[in-house]
């Protein structure tokens, strides 16, 4: 089956395409995703004549899995192989679960204190990042395209060069990056770092991680030139926490130029609107109004994660009611949390704390015939989401810190009536796209409070002038640009002009 060699590989801990069982088969399915991460990137095998992807696949043996290791798929994006790596349940633990979940997230949010490296086996991490990177090589031609995306497979770019010297290898984080007083905790930063640099490409939501990336790279290793680019602000009033006023293009290290690449994810725009426009959702909408019955709607949607300040909003969202009497019977929080690791102690403890606020709430402002928190735990179809979007006065999202967040883009292109408040914390990567939100610190109960209020009380042709300007921002920069982008990057010898409609952004 591999006698053709690619000319793009595809590095991604997913495989593009659900699996479900049916009727006692393995089905595979198309993602459904309304961010389209995985569409996106089985696009790229649009432009090549033969593309793979690499992904892991848990098997109880994995020298003996029981399933094909390289399979073929010809769907409408093209032809293209996917090699499934096959791990056991003690290497997806170690690396995924502990390494990668309990040493190096909480590092790259800058959650210090939750950082634990006693129960890390570096070694099997690298043992996992060789075998990714080996079946990148075996799938890959001589001067391939290889793609890797996130930090748990930081150690492919060092293993790839090695096997394959001229290939061009790009890097995403789709996560954020902290700057060296956090970074450097990790022990094996240089070991990261140092791979990081064999990549033609490294690529970041925007310019502060970028940034803190160039300053991680200085303080670990003798870099001979950094070279930056000014970045044209959406509001030259109005500075979100992560903001920054330049970002580096160029990082010259030992005799070699890597590309740095600011360019946030964008989303779907045209998947969104087909949904909007689905009848089936006018009848969603329908359904919400009624049950709502005049009252107003705060919306939060979120991963059940420490870093998503989940707790913080239930409290916010507490103290407003304790503050403005008035509101009570007339408003109502749906907060969907929903677990994104099932099993892990840390996540679990964070769930508990979420269902204990809310019953707590519940229990003390609940009414006959009104409750004023719903909290939702499995996820939404998007159709449905899409719905409540409409139908939301506040969309609601403060993570303490996120590498960008989609959710925010979601609501605002749903709201082709430029309606709805917009609450956003500044420490959420795209904060720095849409400035025009209504932007609070997550950390302070002041702001917290404020920035509520004052989304309830805008008056309606300010929600109109925000919204219209954030729905701008959003469609002018989608998912297709932001592909468009890395495939620039990587294409060109020479690290490429940011045009206009980037700059406005990173």
């Amino acid at each position: 089956m591999r006698t053709e060699k690619s000319d793009l590989v595809i590095v991604y801990h997913r495989q593009p395409y659900e699996e479900v069982e049916e009727n006692g088969k393995v089905v595979r399915r198309e993602n459904k995703s309304p961010n389209g991460i995985v569409p996106t990137l089985k696009s790229f095998f649009g432009h090549v004549d033969q593309g793979a992807w690499i992904a892991w696949k848990e098997a109880e043996n994995p020298n003996e899995p029981d399933f094909e290791r390289v399979i073929k798929i010809s769907d409408a994006y093209g032809d293209y192989r996917v090699s499934r790596l096959p791990l056991s349940a003690d290497q997806v633990r170690s690396f995924y679960h502990v390494t990668s979940k309990e040493a190096l997230w909480p590092v790259l949010h800058a959650f210090r204190e939750r950082y634990n490296y006693d129960p890390v086996d570096w070694p099997t991490f690298r043992e996992v990042n060789y075998a990714f990177a080996q079946a990148a090589a075996q799938e890959a031609s001589d001067n391939a395209t290889i793609w890797i995306h996130d930090y748990n497979l930081w150690l492919v770019p060092e293993y790839l060069r090695q096997m394959k010297p001229d290939a061009k290898i790009g890097f995403f984080h789709h996560t954020p990056f902290p700057g060296p007083d956090t970074f450097n905790i990790l022990p094996w930063r240089q070991e990261i770092i140092g791979s990081l640099l064999k990549c033609d490409v490294v690529g970041f939501h925007i310019a502060r991680f970028a940034q803190n990336f160039a300053a991680v790279c200085e303080s670990l290793f003798d870099i001979e030139a950094v070279q930056h680019t000014p970045v044209e602000l959406v509001d030259e009033v109005v500075r979100p926490a992560l903001t920054e006023l330049k970002t580096p293009k160029t990082i010259k290290y030992d005799g070699r130029d890597v590309q740095v690449v600011a360019t946030p994810v964008g989303i779907d725009v045209g998947y969104i609107e087909d949904r909007v426009n689905d009848p089936e959702t006018a009848q969603l909408e329908k359904r919400i109004r009624e049950e709502l019955n005049g009252k107003r709607l705060l919306l939060s949607v979120s991963r059940t994660d420490y870093t998503k300040g989940g707790a913080e909003l239930l409290y916010a969202f507490e103290r407003l009611l304790e503050r403005r009497p008035e509101l009570h019977g007339t408003l109502r929080l749906m907060l969907v949390s929903v677990a994104a690791n099932r099993g892990m102690a840390v996540y679990d403890q964070v769930q508990q704390e979420i269902e204990g606020l809310a019953g707590r709430i519940n229990a003390r402002f609940a009414e006959f015939d009104w409750q004023p928190v719903h909290l939702m735990s499995t996820p939404i179809p998007f159709k449905e989401l899409a719905a409540f979007y409409r139908q939301a006065d506040v969309c609601w999202i403060t993570p303490l810190a996120d590498g960008l967040n989609l959710v925010p883009k979601e609501f605002v292109t749903t709201r082709d009536d430029v309606d709805g408040a917009l609450v956003l914390s500044e420490f959420a990567g795209v904060s720095v796209e849409l400035p025009q939100a209504v932007l609070c610190n997550p950390f302070s109960a002041r702001s917290m409070d404020h920035a509520i209020d004052q989304a309830l009380d805008m008056p309606p042709e300010e929600r109109r002038l925000r919204m219209k300007a954030m729905r701008e921002v959003t469609r002018r920069h989608t998912i297709t640009d932001w592909a468009d982008d890395l495939r620039e990057a990587i294409a060109n010898d020479a690290p490429p002009q940011m045009s206009e409609k980037q700059s406005e952004f990173v």
